[in-house]
């Protein structure tokens, strides 16, 4: 059996604790021992109370440590650790991982995708980055992550940054855009509802073809008349300049195709 302990209670740390819960072979070959959390209170509606340690030394033995924290936190954290030579993850897109303290073994641990407190996900899609120092400790981390998820992956640091970025712009950019759809809707008197078929279509639509084949819209075609009437409905300079960049950026993918 793989035992495994989980330093954090954020989101993705209580995403974690759930989906190991859940998991069709939890308590057979995977298990979670314990979770590290500052609060107990954050976690105790997971876990029960016992499992719960909010001291540091007080860690139990186990196979495996996913540290589930901020990004900013976990070269602190690492090096806190009361012990040695064990294999300590971290589950951060965008951090080494040699900002793991020395001293015990490292590796990453990395679902990709994006979490809310109390949203549940089906963690049996959501793609889950690897990454360690040496074959043995993989395998391990291999098993543990294919005990939640169906789908694994065997990525370096320098992929994982890539990927990360690459979902900033198709996760949290795009996500900044339906704000300022729905800012204009607003500003207009308009449901944002109505807009929710188009947004739901645009992303089952890039399942089936790839991003350029799905592309359309005024830049698309180079419509100079609608997108000139479209920059000067915008009176919000933030909005405007938006707007001009990503029909330029549209426009100059259009050329290299």
């Amino acid at each position: 059996m793989i035992k495994v302990v989980l330093i954090g209670s954020g989101n993705v740390a209580q995403h974690l604790i759930a989906a190991f819960q859940n998991a069709p072979n939890s308590g057979t070959e995977i298990e979670l021992i314990q979770v590290y959390s500052r609060q107990t209170a954050s976690v105790s509606h997971l876990i029960n109370l016992e499992q719960i340690t909010n001291n540091l030394d007080a860690l139990a033995e186990a196979d495996l440590y996913i540290i589930a924290i901020s990004d900013d936190a976990i070269e602190a954290i690492s090096s806190l650790l009361p012990f040695k030579n064990r294999l300590v993850v971290h589950t951060s897109g965008s951090v080494p991982l040699n900002v793991l303290n020395e001293d015990n073994r490292k590796g990453v641990f990395y679902p990709l995708q994006t979490f809310t407190k109390n949203k549940p996900v089906d963690f049996k899609i959501i793609p889950i980055c690897l990454e360690s120092e040496n074959a043995t400790d993989y395998q391990l981390l291999d098993k543990v992550a294919k005990s939640i998820s169906e789908k694994v992956f065997a990525i370096n640091s320098e992929q994982r940054k890539a990927l990360h970025v690459a979902a900033v712009f198709v996760n949290n950019f795009t996500n900044h855009l339906y704000q300022i759809g729905q800012e204009i809707c607003q500003e207009n008197q308009v449901p944002f509802e109505i807009l929710k078929p188009l947004i739901a279509e645009t992303a089952n639509k890039i399942m089936v073809l790839s991003p350029e084949e799905a592309q359309t819209g005024p830049a698309k075609r180079n419509d100079t008349a609608t997108i000139e009437a479209h920059e000067a409905f915008l009176a919000n300079e933030n909005h405007h300049e938006i707007y001009k960049t990503l029909t330029q950026s549209i426009q100059e993918n259009g050329k290299k195709l």
